[in-house]
């Protein structure tokens, strides 16, 4: 994984017997990269693979908002300080579209044998967030509109590919969830800027491809 440098850093830094500050994480993303965040629902204590919201059969536990709702995502700095202020250990979550990337994710072993096979014809690739179970390619804002030309125009296209657009939303790193810590599997490239990211066309063409040429049979969850 790339290191982050300078003021990044703080992104990967420990404090408080080695649990991530993730205020720090939070605040750059606001603040930084003008990323709209708030804190999502964190997992059950008694039982990570459950979520701490009232859904008994969520299916992302610990990883998406709840109180406050989607909605309320910020780039205010205030209110990113008082929200993790006061629930410190919550997951940052931030909301897709508009202002922010978009990501197309997919399963975590399929996500690494493409990575590879795009690494090999030297596509460049922004950022790629990564959990246990699914790892999250950014790209640029998209609509469903230009997506679903996008995959109109395609003979094929993995069921395991998910989108988040605008409406949609990803916990970003150092969050722990259900599924474990989020990390970058790529990170960010050093900068005061918001980090450069790819247009969704050029992911999904890519992704397709270097999976149907690799035989890979992405799992469908």
């Amino acid at each position: 994984m790339r290191e982050i440098l300078g003021r990044r850093r703080r992104l990967l830094s420990r404090r408080n017997n080695g649990r991530p500050e993730v205020i720090s994480a939070a605040l750059t993303f606001a603040t930084e990269w003008k990323w709209p965040v708030l804190p999502g629902v964190t997992a059950d204590p008694q039982g990570r693979s459950r979520c701490g919201c009232p859904d008994p059969e969520c299916t992302v536990p610990g990883a998406h908002p709840f109180d406050p709702g989607l909605l309320a995502a910020t780039t205010d700095e205030r209110m990113v300080r008082w929200w993790w202020s006061n629930r410190p250990t919550a997951p940052i979550i931030l909301a897709t579209g508009g202002t922010a990337p978009c990501a197309v994710s997919l399963p975590a072993a399929a996500a690494a044998r493409a990575l590879d096979a795009l690494d090999r014809t030297g596509m460049r690739l922004g950022p790629v967030l990564a959990s246990h179970t699914r790892w999250a390619l950014l790209v640029r804002p998209y609509s469903m509109e230009q997506l679903g030309e996008l995959l109109y125009a395609k003979d094929f296209v993995p069921g395991s590919l998910r989108f988040h657009s605008e409406g949609g939303y990803l916990a970003l790193p150092p969050s722990e969830t259900g599924q474990g810590q989020i990390r970058w599997e790529r990170a960010p490239l050093p900068g005061s800027a918001a980090p450069w990211v790819p247009d969704v066309e050029a992911v999904v063409d890519a992704v397709v491809e270097a999976l149907t040429r690799t035989g890979v049979s992405a799992p469908e969850f």
